[in-house]
């Protein structure tokens, strides 16, 4: 069994206060530096979802026209691509099933904008971003690098 020695019983030493503010400051340094890094993460998710959408939009489109000769107009728009439209003209082969089971909403839970023809191309498909406001910070097809 261990017994203690009862002559000469050394203190037992906790952590200074110097020792705990330099703790402090240390963890405050990296919270700086780490909090703006994760932080920015959302909203670069939302890019790349909006990529992601974007890319699959035009690729839907792709198929309309190669069934049906021609891209939806702008007044069709993307909601052509769920279920047939009967605003003229009307496209020749759609498939029954569609070409979208649905057309996305983008990050910031807005429609996406569509133009036949469009400004950059034959057909743009855009959204306006977190300002929703026509700027540089716009996502579309002529820009998804």
């Amino acid at each position: 069994m261990f017994k203690l020695p009862s002559k000469g019983i050394t203190s037992l030493r906790g952590f200074t206060l110097i020792e705990i503010m330099v703790v402090i400051v240390i963890l405050g340094i990296l919270a700086a530096v780490v909090v703006p890094k994760i932080m920015s993460r959302p909203d670069e998710a939302r890019i790349n979802k909006a990529k992601q959408d974007i890319r699959a939009l035009e690729t839907a489109l792709g198929l309309y026209k190669l069934d049906n000769y021609t891209y939806p107009t702008t007044d069709q728009g993307l909601e052509s691509l769920v279920s047939k439209t009967d605003i003229p003209p009307q496209p020749k082969n759609f498939r029954d099933e569609g070409y979208v089971q649905r057309v996305p909403l983008d990050p910031w839970q807005n429609p996406y904008e569509y133009l036949n023809p469009g400004e950059h191309g034959p057909i743009d498909i855009y959204t306006l971003g977190p300002d929703q406001q026509p700027s540089e910070d716009d996502i579309g097809n002529w820009n998804l690098q």
